[in-house]
């Protein structure tokens, strides 16, 4: 087949081949970049035809980054028999004589060469199984081909081939596979795994012609239902016109016009509404999109647009209506009425978003309800709890199916009018996810400066929410972004004391559930020690949900005696009656002990469900100076309790003499491991614990405290005061240590509560100690060696 010349001579210029692979025994046509191609033509000068080599260029490679690692190793010897010039190079007729190996390709002159050895077929396959393999192999062309019209040129030479190289070479470059594909099927030495594989190929191709045709068919189907349905309609159509009996529908998208143009939308928006009308007019009763731009207009004509005549803001009224609906919270109902007198000032723009916070069921809810009944506006409220999609606030594009506006633009759809009270409930439960981040999209809402041009994607127009008096309720400030947190007025509901709930129950919780259950004060009674209990022992929370929830229980036991006449009226509940109707005692209020051995200190905790006491406790044993903390401390606790070690050891290692800090490891357990316990507030009690512990000196059992130290024994503020001075009261504690710059919180404990405890501000640790343990405590001079401490009196 090969001259002695051809095969002495190993070293071809090589043609890349982009997005073809060409198959021995096949003739094809390809195009050459004009370099090769002039070198081409000039070989061909002086002979018949030239040989080349046709390696296939890898996928995705451009002719610009073409190098050797691009180019495939398996290719074709071609026999280049015709080549002409064409507008992007050179156009070359060659015929593949067989498959070659390239050895090794190198650049030269711009141009690529490679020198190649013939890749030989392993005939593993005998002539019966040959034959009948490529009688499949013609069968399913000719299923294939039975498909499409004008087939019988394509097919009317392969009847003829008399070897299934000849029909890989004929069919492959039309079946659509993937480049690497079809070079697998070139690179097959196997005589078998190249015909079965090229049989698979067919058979799945087979296939997807089979579902194409199928898919096309249905599709062409519905096609025609519809045309036919669209014709049917409007032939109806005419035929009630004749008769008198015009759709509804039509005579309804005729008075959007009416409508629209008696609207008091803005001239920006009206332009909108007419531009969707004319969509809707001019597409017919069959335009899909008809109930899309029908939603949307009814959506523009139910909004308010225009601020109704506002009603002049009566302050005594407002305080009178916030006085009789929510007791206590003296401090955030005059903020609110301060507030609301801005506003009256501002001819009721309202400037600025409130923010209430506080722990659940303190009435945050309902004091929005009650500011909505003060100034005489429609109260609209929506729960932002879980919601984690910007579509939410912002609403969805019209394009989407099912799209819907944002809940702001909803909320005004349902108010009405164009300044309701907006309460956005649970907005620090919003969280963000790969749907966007809905706190964001916040923003611009509870932004003044911003939300007089609100933009939904639904509606697709700007919208004034300026006269809208936003107000959002959260349980915590942690988790809301601080821009959005920035753009609120925060007023803080601290929760309310055992006097207020007492109260709160007698004039609003109990009348209520009395109604609720059908039952009044000739029927229910419950006494006021029982009250007390139930709010001592049966709930454990700042606000008063749960205590509600305990007087629903009582009515529900009474309410059954009574149907079943086994109640005398009326049904007077006492305290030795509660653990029948509730149950027994479900919550365990730490008290005061009676006695505190060394290393025990009671200290102050704040809960989102109001204050508590906790009992720091500390011990060492035999070790290596090795400090050990259990109870579920976080971070800031476990750090608070090294510093306070650290001080403890500076600053009182030189005065107690009994203590080996380097023999001895140090234990601090605060009870109930179970809870989870952090914050910056324990750290005068971790290291008045650790003091009494190494001194052997015991605290006052009615003692107890709160605050940070620093490593200088500076006493730093804590939050939280009123909350764990009402739990120290509860607890029977007389005394309380605090950072002198908390002394200005106490404003905020009640005044009944303030009169039974004794209150000592400190701001260093040597007054915690002279206090707690009557320890005069050296304090820090110049810290060199050798003269550290200098004597308190000296200080």
């Amino acid at each position: 087949m090969y001259s002695e010349q051809t095969r002495e001579n190993r070293e071809k210029l090589v043609v890349p081949l982009f997005g073809i692979v060409v198959y021995p025994k096949s003739r094809t046509k390809l195009m050459a970049d004009k370099v090769t191609g002039e070198i081409l033509l000039n070989e061909m000068k002086n002979a018949e035809s030239v040989s080349a080599i046709g390696l296939t260029v890898k996928s995705g490679t451009k002719a610009s980054d073409l190098s050797e690692d691009s180019l495939y190793k398996i290719g074709n010897l071609l026999k280049i028999t015709f080549i002409q010039p064409a507008d992007d190079g050179y156009l070359v007729v060659a015929k593949a004589i067989q498959r070659v190996e390239a050895v090794s390709i190198y650049r030269r002159d711009g141009l690529f060469y490679a020198t190649y050895s013939p890749v030989y077929d392993v005939p593993d396959f005998d002539e019966d199984t040959e034959a009948e393999v490529m009688a499949s192999i013609k069968e399913t062309i000719y299923e294939i081909s039975k498909k499409f019209q004008g087939s019988e040129q394509f097919t009317r030479p392969i009847e003829k081939m008399e070897s299934i190289d000849q029909i890989i070479g004929f069919v492959m470059p039309y079946i659509p596979v993937k480049l690497a594909e079809k070079q697998r099927l070139l690179e097959l030495a196997s005589v078998r795994e190249r015909y079965l594989l090229f049989l698979h190929i067919l058979t799945k191709h087979k296939e997807n012609v089979n579902f194409q045709i199928e898919m096309a068919k249905k599709v062409t189907d519905r096609i025609s239902k519809s045309n036919r349905e669209a014709m049917l309609r409007e032939q109806l159509k005419i035929i009630q016109e004749e008769l008198n009996e015009g759709d509804d529908s039509a005579s309804g998208d005729a008075a959007y016009r009416e409508r629209i143009e008696n609207s008091k939308m803005p001239d920006e928006v009206k332009k909108k509404a007419l531009s969707e009308l004319k969509k809707l007019e001019t597409g017919g009763n069959h335009n899909p999109e008809a109930n899309i731009i029908r939603n949307y207009l009814d959506l523009l004509l139910d909004l308010p647009w225009v601020t109704e005549e506002k009603k002049s803001i009566d302050i005594a009224e407002a305080r009178r209506v916030l006085e009789s609906n929510h007791y206590g919270l003296e401090k955030v109902k005059e903020r609110i009425i301060q507030h609301l007198a801005v506003m009256k000032l501002k001819k009721e723009k309202q400037g600025s978003i409130l923010l209430l916070v506080g722990p659940p069921g303190t009435g945050k809810t309902s004091l929005g309800k009650s500011i909505a009944d003060a100034l005489g506006r429609k109260y609209v409220r929506v729960s932002l709890g879980g919601v984690k999609d910007e579509a939410e606030i912002r609403g969805h594009r019209r394009t989407y199916i099912g799209a819907l506006p944002g809940r702001i633009i909803q909320g005004m759809r349902k108010a009405g009018t164009k300044n309701p009270v907006f309460i956005l409930d649970e907005v620090d439960k919003l969280s963000a996810s790969y749907s966007g981040d809905p706190a964001s999209a916040l923003l611009e809402v509870l932004d003044p400066e911003q939300n007089s041009t609100f933009s939904d994607h639904y509606l697709e127009v700007p919208y004034d929410l300026s006269d809208v008096l936003f107000i959002a309720t959260a349980n915590s400030m942690a988790s809301i972004p601080w821009p959005l947190l920035d753009r609120m007025e925060t007023i803080e509901i601290s929760g309310y004391t055992k006097n207020e709930k007492l109260a709160i129950a007698k004039a609003h919780l109990l009348p209520y559930i009395l109604e609720e259950h059908g039952l009044d004060a000739e029927k229910l009674k419950i006494e006021d020690e029982a009250l007390k209990v139930i709010i001592d022992r049966y709930t454990r929370e700042a606000g008063v949900r749960g205590l509600k929830k305990q007087l629903a229980k009582i009515a529900r036991f009474v309410s059954e005696k009574i149907v079943s006449g086994k109640a005398d009226l009326p049904y007077v509940v006492r305290v030795d009656m509660l653990k029948e109707i509730l149950g027994k005692e479900i919550i365990r209020q730490e008290e005061a002990r009676k006695e505190n051995v060394p290393g025990v200190v009671t200290g102050l905790a704040w809960t989102p469900v109001g204050g508590d006491i906790l009992f720091i406790e500390g011990t060492f044993m035999p070790g290596t100076g090795k400090l050990t903390l259990t109870g579920q401390l976080g971070d800031v606790m476990k750090e608070s309790a090294k510093i306070s070690l650290s001080l403890v050891r500076s600053r009182l290692a030189n005065t107690v003499n009994s203590f080996d800090f380097t023999s001895s490891d140090i234990h601090i357990h605060v009870p109930s491991g179970a809870t989870p316990k952090d914050g910056p507030s324990a750290g005068v009690t971790l290291f008045t614990a650790l003091t009494s512990l190494i001194t052997g000196k015991a605290v006052d059992p009615k003692l107890a405290m709160t605050g940070e130290v620093t490593l200088s024994g500076a006493v730093l503020p804590v939050g939280g005061i009123k909350e764990k001075v009402l739990a120290a009261h509860r607890a029977g504690i007389k005394k309380v240590i605090l950072p002198k710059e908390n002394e200005r919180d106490l404003e905020d404990v009640p005044e009944d509560v303030r009169n039974e405890l004794k209150f000592i501000p400190v701001e260093t640790i040597e007054e915690v100690l002279k206090e707690a343990l009557d320890i005069d405590l050296p304090r820090p001079v110049a810290s060199f060696p050798g003269n550290t401490f200098a004597p308190a009196h000296n200080a």
